[in-house]
């Protein structure tokens, strides 16, 4: 495991064309209760995109985007000066944005393995963070990234959406309330047809794309398409598999459940099984396409479910959810609404799905200083879920796990997958 200050980052980083002084910590400056709330973008491709014009749209500027990519500053820029009225400067590498003081708070949508590098050197910079989900890559990252914005006072809110939404809200307090008996098992799903990726063979970088800033942390490879926009997600080196694309969403729900029953310090489980394949399509995708992962903790069961090849018989009825079964009733909650089937056969009239906006309470925490609704704490313990489940994938048997340490007792082979190596000079900043 190797791991750098903030210093010796940018120090040793003297290959890009635009640094972040190394001798400067900025802090944001403070921001009134009605003021705009001044925002630079890290990764504009999908979700970054999605995140910035939900933040415009909520009364925020964007003043500075940053990506690799020159076609995609191009086209997201576009849509970003019209949703504004205002063009954002554009930079290639993200170090450049983080000692402007006008600049109270960053978006991290980059893919997973860059996550923790930029939140962490964001808080130290005195910016607060939107970081998309899964929040890291290893269990340290996740761990390192929350003492940092706790270090620094820094406002993290983590991509895991649906804490915001009030119909899930709702569906969580109806859990908590014990309405539904002893609860025994929570069930997450997720049923999709992911299509082939084939196998095309290495490639030239595009014209416009700085490759080796992509690449960052993770091992130097040739360019593939197939490892470059979107893909990533399906290879080791960059993602977390489906758990932490798709997964991290349902778990996450069934965690609040959890925490709100037996509180946030009892929310990891103790021991986990993955059961998993590659089995509907022979494309260059590393990441399971079918598994169940069994995570049991002292008094329930939770267990994922993975189909990424069928979705015409979903589970219960619902392409993806999460079920609360208790002893005197079963919760069902998804995107679309919640309901409560009783065990005399009644079913409750579905609460439909309400709205509620995760970038205003974003903004909403960056000026009041209040904690948001996935502070980086929750996100970093739903993140954990998937990172178990991956460890049971790559290690091929059952862990068990110390929720209060966080380690795998009397088991050095599992506990080597806690952190990971960073190729130089892109490497974990600690302080």
């Amino acid at each position: 495991m190797i791991t750098e200050t903030r210093r010796n980052f940018i120090k040793k980083a003297a290959m890009s064309s635009v640094l972040v002084p190394s001798t400067v910590r900025s802090t944001a400056a403070s921001i009134g209760a009605n003021e705009q709330v001044i925002v630079g973008l890290i990764g504009g491709r999908n979700r970054g995109r999605d995140v910035a014009l939900s933040c415009i749209k909520e009364g925020a500027a964007i003043k500075t985007f940053c990506d690799i990519d020159e076609e995609i500053q191009n086209k997201v820029g576009a849509e970003l000066s019209e949703a504004q009225g205002k063009s954002p400067t554009y930079v290639q590498d993200f170090r450049s944005m983080l000692d402007d003081p006008e600049i109270d708070a960053v978006i991290v949508a980059t893919p997973d393995h860059w996550h923790s590098i930029q939140t962490i050197l964001a808080c130290q910079a005195g910016k607060d963070v939107y970081v998309e989900k899964p929040l890291s890559q290893t269990i340290e990252e996740g761990q390192l990234m929350r003492d940092v914005a706790r270090n620094e006072g820094r406002i993290v809110q983590v991509g895991t959406q649906r804490r915001s939404g009030e119909h899930f809200r709702s569906a969580i307090e109806y859990v908590a309330s014990g309405r539904l008996g002893k609860l025994c098992l929570i069930k997450t799903w997720m049923c999709q047809v992911r299509k082939s990726i084939g196998n095309p063979p290495d490639g030239q970088v595009p014209a416009g794309v700085d490759y080796d800033l992509w690449l960052g942390p993770a091992p130097e490879r040739p360019f593939n398409q197939n490892r470059f926009h979107y893909n990533w997600r399906f290879f080791w080196d960059y993602g977390n598999s489906e758990l932490g694309n798709q997964g991290i969403h349902l778990l996450d729900i069934a965690m609040w459940g959890i925490q709100k029953l037996y509180g946030v310090n009892r929310s990891l489980p103790e021991r986990i099984s993955s059961t998993d394949g590659i089995y509907w399509l022979n494309d260059a995708k590393e990441v399971p396409d079918t598994q169940t992962v069994t995570y049991r903790y002292s008094d329930l069961m939770l267990v994922w479910e993975l189909h990424s090849f069928q979705r015409h018989f979903p589970i219960a009825g619902r392409s993806s959810g999460t079920i609360f079964y208790g002893t005197e009733a079963t919760l069902i909650v998804d995107h679309r609404g919640w309901e409560v089937h009783w065990k005399d056969g009644k079913v409750e009239p579905e609460v439909k799905a309400t709205g509620g906006s995760h970038a205003l309470d974003f903004l909403e925490s960056v000026r009041s200083r209040k904690e948001p609704n996935a502070d980086i704490e929750i996100g970093r313990l739903s993140t954990t879920l998937c990172h178990l489940g991956n460890m049971s994938h790559h290690l091929g048997r059952d862990l068990s796990f110390e929720p209060q340490t966080e380690t795998f007792p009397r088991d050095a082979e599992a506990n080597t997958l806690l952190k990971k190596d960073y190729r130089s000079p892109y490497l974990l900043p600690r302080g």
